[in-house]
């Protein structure tokens, strides 16, 4: 199992950068090329979502992004530090700012789940994860 580790500033900017290094490590890992376009969409939107969530929450922990090969399947995992509140709890800004920013996380989370058939998300008081995981097709097999 190989492991590619980023951790990026929470800056719009470095979004791209990390789709880059996700597109180019799945291919090396044996995600179909016809799926490439879904892993760099996805990730896009995963660490997007994760910059908007640090930037709202003031927190200036970088974004964590893992690019994981194993066997027979490539998963990617972007992890925030953005404590999710309890129910009832108010974000700062009133109940307004806090209703458009749960509205925008789940057309997020919606997204995501509409480019990729297996993902996993958490979320808890010391921030969250999402996990993203495609078939590989094992180097140097051709299909036909």
């Amino acid at each position: 199992m190989a492991t590619v580790e980023l951790r990026f500033s929470a800056l719009p900017e470095h979004v791209r950068t990390a789709r880059l290094v996700a597109a180019a490590v799945a291919r090396r890992a044996g995600v179909d090329e016809a799926v490439l376009d879904e892993v760099r969409l996805a990730i896009g939107e995963a660490c997007s979502r994760a910059v908007g969530l640090h930037q709202s929450a003031g927190i200036t922990d970088p974004v964590r992004v893992a690019l994981i090969e194993e066997e027979k399947q490539f998963s990617i995992e972007v992890g925030d530090e953005a404590p999710r509140s309890a129910p009832g709890d108010r974000a700062p800004g009133g109940a307004a700012d806090a209703d458009m920013e749960a509205e925008e996380d789940e057309m997020g989370l919606a997204v995501i789940s509409g480019l990729v058939d297996d993902v996993e998300v958490t979320a808890g008081e010391h921030g969250g994860l999402i996990r993203m995981t495609w078939p590989t097709t094992p180097q140097g097999v051709a299909l036909s």
